[in-house]
């Protein structure tokens, strides 16, 4: 995993043609999938509808690079490189009690709680709640949607007010056209956060049978 994220890493310092072909080969890479655009939840419209207030990007920023410095996958990402991330998330404050993410809807941003407590639970095909988790500041949700467009998997309500930021999947083309190495280690990086996640969930499932 070093050894990728140190390779991506050199890509950085590269500035020839080669890397402005790359960028333009990845754009759209995210919010373009064939998803019927009248079929997601973006996060435009589940703002307004959730009552989230923008939160200041200076204070947002600064949260994630601390946030980001304690999580042992995530701190292979560079301070500064965060930082420079600021551009491209988008940052709100939460009230209590809001459905920010609703299982099986298609969704196109994720999330990464930066204060305050968000539940994560599915409801099984039988009609039984299951608490998967209680997401911590640092955490992060709905990066599998992001990913792809597709179906959420569970659903993620504020149990406190919170401060959240928020990577849309056309936030996230554009980070690929115009910083595609600091894109490709945030991916990688979510993608070794993702598949842990998934095996854990995968076997509280399998318990709850």
């Amino acid at each position: 995993m070093n050894g990728i994220l140190g390779l991506l890493r050199s890509k950085t310092a590269q500035k020839n043609g080669a890397d402005r072909q790359d960028s333009a080969f990845f754009s759209t890479a995210f919010a373009d999938q064939g998803v019927d655009p009248s079929m997601l939840a973006p996060w435009a419209a589940r703002a307004v509808e959730v009552g989230a207030r923008p939160l200041p990007p200076s204070r947002g920023v600064r949260q994630l690079q601390q946030l980001w410095a304690r999580d042992r996958h995530m701190s292979l990402l560079e301070a500064s490189a965060i930082g420079r991330m600021e551009r491209f998330f988008e940052f709100a404050t939460l009230p209590a009690d809001r459905d920010v993410i609703r299982q099986d809807e298609y969704g196109n941003f994720m999330i990464v709680l930066l204060a305050g407590s968000i539940a994560v639970d599915r409801t099984q095909p039988w009609g039984e709640r299951l608490r998967l988790a209680e997401a911590r500041p640092g955490d992060i949700l709905g990066e599998m949607s992001l990913l792809d467009s597709g179906m959420r998997f569970s659903a993620c309500a504020s149990l406190t007010d919170c401060e959240i930021a928020v990577l849309g999947a056309e936030a996230m083309d554009e980070m690929l056209t115009t910083e595609p190495a600091m894109a490709a280690c945030l991916i990688a990086l979510l993608a070794r956060k993702l598949s842990l996640r998934l095996r854990v969930v995968s076997t509280r499932l399998s318990d709850n049978r």
